[in-house]
C-alpha cells in the first residue's frame, strides 16, 4: 500500500516568474486537505531562476521534490516526474494552474469511487469554462480535436488540456508504451509543446482503461508559452506518427 495518496508531477522550464506564487496555492491547498501528498517539480533544463526557487521553497516543505533534467521538452519532463512518483494517484498539472488545483479533488472521486483509471480535465461540455481565451486558439484548439477524433481518439472532446489524473498503476504502464518521447531523447532548443497527451490517452485506451472527461475551469494565460501556429505543426504531427505507429501494430 502506497504511503503517498497524491503525487503531483508539474513540468517547468524558466518558469521563475510564476513558480513561486503557483507553489505558494498549491500549498495552501494542500494544508486544508487529509492526503499524504507530494509535489514534484520536474525541471526540464531551465536557464533562469526556476530551479532556486523551487529550492528555496522546499525548505520546511518536505513533500516538495525537485527533479533536474536537461532540456528535451515538456513531455519527457512529465515521464521523469511519472517514473519517480509515489503516489497511489498520481496527478500532471501544468505549472501556471490554468486549471485550478482544487480542481483535483473532484477528478479524484472519479478515481476513487467511480472506479475510473484516469481522469482528464476537459474544456469542453457542460460545466467547463474557458476565461480569457483569443477566438483564433480556440477555433485551431477545435480544429484539432476534430483530426483527433477522426483519426485516433473518437468521443474525446479535449486532449490538451495539461491536467490529468491517472491510478499510479495505470501511469505506469501507460507511460511506459508511449513511444513518441523519451527521457533519453537528445537535447532541443527552446520550449516545446507537443501532441504527447493524444498518444498517451490513445495507449491509455488501448490497454483498457477507462477515461473520464471531468469538466474544468480554465484560465488562459498572457504568459503561455503556447504559440499556436508551431504547436499546431507538431501537434498534428505526432497525431500522424501515432495513427502509423497504431496501423504497424507499435503498441501492442
Amino acid at each position: 500500500m502506497n504511503e503517498i495518496d497524491l503525487s503531483v508531477v508539474i513540468p517547468t522550464y524558466n518558469e521563475e516568474k510564476r513558480i513561486e506564487l503557483s507553489l505558494r496555492k498549491i500549498r495552501d491547498f494542500f494544508s486544508s486537505q487529509q492526503l499524504k501528498y507530494e509535489v514534484i517539480i520536474s525541471d526540464d533544463g531551465s536557464t533562469d531562476s526556476t530551479r532556486k526557487i523551487a529550492r528555496k521553497n522546499q525548505d520546511g516543505w518536505s513533500e516538495l521534490v525537485l527533479l533536474k533534467n536537461s532540456h528535451k521538452g515538456k513531455a519527457p519532463a512529465i515521464i521523469s516526474g511519472i517514473n519517480n512518483a509515489r503516489g497511489e494517484y498520481v496527478l500532471v498539472s501544468d505549472i501556471d494552474l490554468s486549471v485550478p488545483i482544487d480542481e483535483a479533488s473532484k477528478m479524484m472521486v472519479w478515481l476513487k469511487e467511480q472506479g475510473y483509471d484516469a481522469a482528464i480535465a476537459s474544456r469542453e461540455g457542460s460545466g467547463a469554462k474557458r476565461i480569457n481565451e483569443p477566438y483564433i486558439r480556440h477555433f485551431m484548439g477545435r480544429i484539432f480535436n476534430l483530426i483527433v477524433q477522426i483519426l485516433i481518439l473518437p468521443g474525446i472532446n479535449d486532449t490538451q488540456c495539461g491536467f490529468k489524473m491517472f491510478k499510479s498503476k495505470a501511469a505506469r504502464e501507460i507511460f511506459k508504451k508511449t513511444k513518441l518521447y523519451s527521457p533519453d531523447d537528445p537535447d532541443i532548443k527552446g520550449a516545446r509543446l507537443s501532441g504527447f497527451d493524444v498518444e498517451l490517452l490513445y495507449v491509455a485506451r488501448k490497454l483498457g482503461y477507462k477515461i473520464k472527461e471531468v469538466p474544468v475551469t480554465w484560465t488562459y494565460g498572457d504568459n503561455s508559452k503556447v504559440h499556436s501556429m508551431r504547436d499546431s505543426y507538431y501537434n498534428t504531427r505526432d497525431v500522424i506518427k501515432v495513427r502509423l505507429n497504431s496501423l504497424k501494430g507499435v503498441y501492442k
